[in-house]
């Protein structure tokens, strides 16, 4: 499928979606959208795999069989099934009964079956318990098929979920829909909703210019990123993942076998299922992926909680959107966390460093770390200038780059990217003053791909451009008191033009000499005629 039809198929199924949630809120919407193409997902991948399992024993079907080919073969090989279900989990790692298929559940759709709502009910239950291992556990929990927003009665919810499958389905129909359309299309769609849903996008969605920018610089070689891209990342972390499309663009840059696993955590239970989906629907393996549902400033995760300092997880990257200036509860013990205490803690108005140093703990000694934040944290003072100083002093932050405003859905603030490195070979900081590079936009501001290329490779081979980037020494930013506001070093003012002032002088001098000769002739003109002359 080319990029212009995996983008026409996420504009058909936005159009769709669209239409069809009416009066209902974007986000509760899109949950009802994006776990029916996930349905699809998995039952084409899992048919796919029955087809191979059984060989010629798969059933050939007529065009007016409508139901899936599974539905025929469990009919006709009852003693054969608990094997092949036994096969099917070791091979794909879950099992659908072909009552629960998306084809069975297009075909109950399509002729408004009053069971459908039941039907689909069950099949969730089941893809989410009978699967080999937790990766499906609550996958569909934030599903609610008994929602008044769907109908007031059971046959009005019914009705309204036959339109919205059918119409999805037959939307699906234009395509060939490999799975790699489907995660591309799922991605479309999640950017779709995060433009209006507004502020509360940001909970879940890192638009993607920013991503791509992010992505690329952990990808880069840590230590001599002008020499290149990383052949390999044994791990990556992104401990506010959201819907996940951080990682996975870190994934698309490093190929599908340049990561060992992929690692994130997402505390709202919603967006951690999103995110689950979107792993799955990109193609990348349950034994690939690891995300956690908890609170990363607690530390929730107990792979993270590791005390023993050979067997503790670090990263080769950590790349992070995490909420702005986020509200938190710095308590007595959290200061003797061993995240914390050589830094200190955030203040409790906002957590920006608590996040920073959370992902900054778990790099490894040669990793890269890129972190989106609000400005406030190059210049606030207290304990925010304390933690700023002492990551400073220790060289520990390498490259700070400044964005425009209003590229979020969520939030219109300018915003910028701190690349960290517990190991870095220039004693200087870059500075990237990106303020002024975008294209306007009627609701957000677009980075294309000339200012994301700008970016990435003053980053990869620290160029210094006028009113654009500059390395700055430890000793001019000390002077500053270790505040790194970026118009101090990169102004984006222009230079007003120098005046030449006997140039000035001259051109007056002429120009007078002209008037003054121009007046003669006029007045031998005036002289000729017997009129009055000027004075």
């Amino acid at each position: 499928m080319t990029d212009l039809e995996k983008q026409k198929l996420g504009k058909t199924l936005w159009t769709i979606a669209d239409q069809l949630r009416g009066a209902m809120n974007a986000d509760d919407f899109r949950d009802y959208m994006l776990a029916f193409l996930f349905l699809r997902y998995l039952s084409d991948n899992y048919e796919a795999a029955a087809k191979k399992e059984l060989g010629p024993d798969y059933p050939e079907l007529e065009p007016e069989d409508r139901f899936s080919p599974l539905s025929f073969w469990y009919v006709d090989n009852t003693a054969d099934i608990s094997a092949f279900e036994q096969q099917m989990r070791r091979k794909v790692h879950y099992v659908i009964e072909p009552d629960y298929l998306w084809t069975n559940i297009t075909e109950l759709a399509r002729t408004q079956d009053a069971e459908l709502l039941h039907t689909l009910q069950q099949g969730f239950d089941y893809i989410e318990n009978q699967s080999f291992d937790s990766t499906f556990k609550g996958l569909f929990s934030e599903i609610n098929l008994a929602s008044d927003k769907l109908g007031k009665t059971y046959p009005e919810r019914n009705a309204r979920l036959c339109k919205i499958i059918s119409e999805i389905a037959k939307g699906l129909t234009q395509f060939s829909t490999d799975s790699d359309a489907l995660g591309d299309a799922y991605e479309y769609l999640i950017g779709q909703f995060a433009a209006g849903s507004g502020k509360k996008a940001g909970e879940f969605y890192t638009p993607q210019p920013i991503s791509s920018v992010l992505s690329a610089i952990v990808t880069l070689d840590s230590q001599e990123p002008a020499t290149g891209q990383r052949p390999q990342l044994e791990s990556v972390l992104d401990f506010a993942c959201g819907s996940g499309s951080l990682l996975l663009n870190v994934r698309h840059r490093m190929g599908p076998h340049g990561i060992g696993k992929i690692h994130g955590q997402e505390k709202n239970i919603t967006t951690y299922n999103l995110a689950r989906m979107n792993m799955l629907l990109h193609g990348v393996k349950d034994s690939e992926f690891e995300i956690f549902h908890g609170d990363t400033l607690l530390n929730e995760w107990d792979l993270l909680r590791e005390t023993n300092p050979a067997q503790m997880p670090k990263f080769d990257a950590v790349v992070a959107n995490p909420p702005f200036s986020y509200r938190w509860e710095p308590s007595d013990a959290l200061g003797q966390d061993v995240r914390f205490k050589n830094y200190g803690l955030a203040p409790k108005s906002a957590a920006d460093f608590a996040f920073l140093l959370h992902g900054f703990h778990f790099l490894k000694q040669d990793g890269v770390m890129a972190i989106i934040l609000p400005h406030g944290v190059l210049f606030r003072g207290g304990a925010e200038a304390r933690i700023r100083t002492k990551l400073l002093k220790d060289g520990h932050i390498d490259t700070v780059i400044g964005l425009p405003a209003n590229l979020f859905f969520s939030t219109g603030i300018p915003v910028c990217i701190l690349v960290l490195k517990k190991c870095k070979k220039p004693d200087d900081v870059l500075f990237i003053n990106a303020a002024e590079h975008f294209e306007k936009g009627k609701r957000q501001n677009q980075l294309l791909p000339e200012h994301i290329d700008k970016i990435i490779d003053t980053y990869q081979h620290r160029k210094e451009e006028s009113r654009y980037s500059r390395r700055v020494g430890m000793e001019e930013i000390e002077k500053n008191d270790f505040n790194l506001n970026i118009s101090r070093y990169v102004s984006t003012a222009e230079a007003e033009a120098e005046i030449d002032l006997a140039a000035v002088h001259a051109d007056l001098v002429a120009a007078e000499h002209k008037v003054t000769e121009a007046k003669q002739r006029h007045n031998q003109f005036l002289a000729e005629l017997g009129l009055p002359l000027l004075p």
